[in-house]
């Protein structure tokens, strides 16, 4: 059988169609992770269409984009949700995120470079002056840029994969745990110790850091639950 070249047209055609997919997913993700579609709410795509101002095609495609992340779940006769954890669920992705981070900054102790540990120390500082402003949003965001970047300049390739895959899911449960001056103030001194482990270049202090970080985030967490 003979397989017709697309034409250029056509080409482009799905260039933009790509395009505008990953510009709803995109927008679809931060109503999300900012709380403005909540854990267990129906995803309408006629009205998700109608407030992005696109067709519904993007949106049913960007909603099965969001179900492959782990952010939305898509049920054959109901429909699509906001994915919804079970507290099992959740404290076994926090476990996991601590053994990955844990490895992650006890390797980085042992390899990075000055460079490496003076932007970590910028980004810290930043979150510093977010948190003495009040600045939830922007110590969040800083809060997800650190993490990533421990992972990258870990090296450990492997590991930054597996602690991506399960970002995103996570990120529903610590953008909820990071509200508030005192809840920001402790994960910021844990990041600090994070930071001087690695500074010292001490591979084991460091991973004990990033475990212990994650463990109190997981009890956070579990203290929102019971509306502390």
């Amino acid at each position: 059988m003979e397989h017709t070249a697309p034409t250029p047209g056509q080409t482009a055609t799905r260039r933009r169609d790509g395009s505008l997919t990953q510009t709803v997913r995109a927008r679809i993700e931060t109503m999300i992770l900012r709380g403005e579609l909540s854990a267990g709410v129906r995803l309408n795509e006629q009205q998700l269409s109608d407030i992005l101002g696109v067709s519904r095609g993007p949106v049913r495609e960007a909603l099965r984009l969001l179900a492959s992340d782990g952010l939305v779940a898509v049920s054959t006769n109901q429909g699509a949700f906001v994915k919804q954890h079970t507290i099992e669920d959740a404290l076994e992705l926090y476990d996991l995120r601590a053994l990955i981070a844990g490895y992650a900054c006890g390797k980085l102790a042992r390899r990075s470079t000055r460079q490496q540990r003076e932007e970590l120390a910028a980004l810290v500082a930043e979150m510093e002056a977010c948190l003495n402003a009040g600045d939830e949003e922007g110590y969040f965001a800083r809060n997800l840029t650190f993490h990533d970047l421990i992972g990258e300049m870990s090296g450990a390739k492997k590991s930054a994969e597996l602690y991506a895959s399960l970002d995103k899911e996570v990120r529903l449960l610590r953008r909820r745990v990071l509200q508030g001056r005192e809840s920001m103030a402790k994960s910021h001194e844990e990041h600090l110790r994070i930071l001087d482990a690695i500074q010292a270049r001490d591979p084991e202090a460091a991973r004990r850091a990033a475990e212990e970080h994650h463990a109190s985030g997981k009890q956070r967490w579990l203290d929102t639950l019971k509306g502390k």
